[in-house]
């Protein structure tokens, strides 16, 4: 794919992922529309894009209200004329036990990480199939493919997405839409910074990290190039075939390596 005249919604696109992706995506030339919850932030990402050259512009809205997703595509539409690729990024965690895990709290959590990734494919597929042509866009984790010990709700969340992502996939697997799923690591963004605020405590872990554009220029990648899974950090792959063949060895490393709660 090349990306002048491409056109692409992105949610959670305040900070982090998707507005890095977002940012790349307005320096390649496409036209971006930015989707998230925070009116002022959305407000200074845009000016920023602007500012380089980049066409954008942005929604306030809630990933987990269908006709919030529905309505930023639709301003995807009106503003740009169309729409080629939903990246479907919103999200946050919690850390805790089972016990320790509000129900309410986990409703919300499935209320984003998971339904508004079904949002925005609800609404993008029917735009893609269309036209016939299409890129979704799934920002999971790693933790999708083997969870971690005291975060099994958002573990939970995440693993959503990755059966949604590969029963998409087969569905298209011989068209020209692509549903892509991501898997990143840890990364440097404004999720801890969301724990810290929202339940007073954050985490840290001995895992591997990585930065935000290295999970953006992989997202580019594979914009341009289609695949169906996206290992940001290469070396994490190994972690999901080794869960497979041998498990219960898996529990003790991802115990071992696991995050911890700073208050």
């Amino acid at each position: 794919m090349t990306f002048v005249g491409r056109i692409a919604a992105i949610t959670g696109a305040s900070s982090g992922i998707g507005l890095a992706c977002a940012e790349q995506l307005a320096r390649l030339g496409a036209s971006v529309v930015l989707g998230a919850r925070r009116t002022d932030r959305l407000a200074l990402a845009v000016d920023r894009i602007r500012s380089i050259g980049g066409r954008a512009d942005a929604l306030t809205m809630d990933v987990a209200n269908e006709e919030e997703v529905r309505a930023l595509v639709a301003h995807a539409e009106r503003a740009f004329g169309g729409l080629d690729i939903m990246i479907c990024n919103a999200g946050f965690g919690y850390y805790g036990t089972v016990e320790e895990t509000p129900p309410d709290v986990l409703r919300r959590m499935m209320d984003v990480n998971f339904f508004g990734t079904f949002h925005g494919a609800r609404v993008a597929l029917p735009i893609f199939r269309r036209q016939g042509h299409g890129h979704l866009v799934i920002v999971s984790s790693i933790v999708g493919r083997r969870g971690i010990p005291l975060m099994s709700g958002y573990c939970a969340t995440k693993a959503a997405q990755v059966g949604f992502a590969e029963s998409l996939r087969s569905e298209f697997a011989t068209s020209s839409i692509h549903v892509s799923l991501v898997l990143p690591v840890s990364t440097e963004t404004d999720f801890r910074a969301a724990m810290q605020r929202d339940y007073g405590y954050t985490v840290a872990g001995l895992g591997p990290k990585q930065p935000v554009t290295k999970v953006a220029d992989e997202v580019i990648d594979c914009l341009r190039h289609p695949r169906v899974e996206v290992y940001p950090h290469a070396k994490s792959r190994a972690l999901a075939v080794l869960n497979v063949v041998a498990p219960r060895f898996t529990d003790r490393l991802v115990r071992r390596y696991g995050r911890r709660r700073i208050t």
